[in-house]
């Protein structure tokens, strides 16, 4: 339990550092974020601030789905856009193409990883993934096709906005699956304890006995 707390808040705030490098290399981001930086040009709202602002509202769409949120999903809410906030506040400015590229490439595989953290924790879904599930539940679409539909929408909205698309929004797209794809099953608390030295055969245990 110990561990999968930890996990949980390490991955929760790295998460948040990661999407902040991507806003900070300036090439694009991922839809959600995409929605809070067009929100965040028309408030005057932190993009981080905003983030939390929309796991909120994305929770309470939850209810018409009979989705039951977890620890993990609270927390999402609380510490991935104010991490995301006190980043954004902290990183030092980022100029050239290259340096813009690795940063956003970095952003990238720090929200993979961090999502392998926190989802291999077990305490709930986070509100966006939570709300594609309860659509694949309700309404009985594939999740791809549930993902599609949410992620477009909050992307096409977010661009009307203001808020920045590019080839990062592409690179997001492509790379953060198979990302963590690898990531899960390292980080996955519940996957089966396998001793380093392999057990013996019945041959061998009797030969030892």
């Amino acid at each position: 339990m110990t561990r999968r707390i930890v996990q949980l808040f390490i991955g929760l705030l790295l998460y948040g550092i990661g999407c902040a490098m991507t806003v900070e290399a300036g090439l694009g981001v991922d839809p959600w974020t995409v929605l809070a930086e067009g929100i965040s040009v028309h408030t005057g709202i932190g993009v981080g601030w905003v983030a939390n602002i929309l796991g909120f509202f994305v929770l309470l769409l939850w209810i018409p789905l009979r989705q039951r949120p977890g620890v993990g999903t609270i927390a999402n809410i609380l510490l991935v856009g104010t991490s995301m906030q006190f980043t954004l506040w902290l990183f030092p400015p980022v100029s050239g193409i290259w340096v813009q590229f690795a940063v956003l490439l970095g952003g990238i595989v720090t929200v993979a990883l961090a999502s392998g953290l926190y989802i291999g924790a077990h305490f709930g879904p986070g509100p966006r993934d939570g709300l594609m599930t309860g659509m694949h539940r309700r309404l009985g679409w594939p999740i791809w096709a549930c993902r599609a539909l949410v992620e477009l929408t909050v992307l096409l909205i977010g661009w009307f906005l203001g808020g920045t698309v590019g080839i990062g929004t592409v690179l997001f797209a492509f790379l953060i699956g198979p990302l963590v794809h690898l990531a899960l099953p390292l980080l996955d608390t519940r996957r089966p304890y396998r001793s380093a030295r392999p057990l013996p055969t019945g041959a061998e245990a009797r030969a030892s006995a």
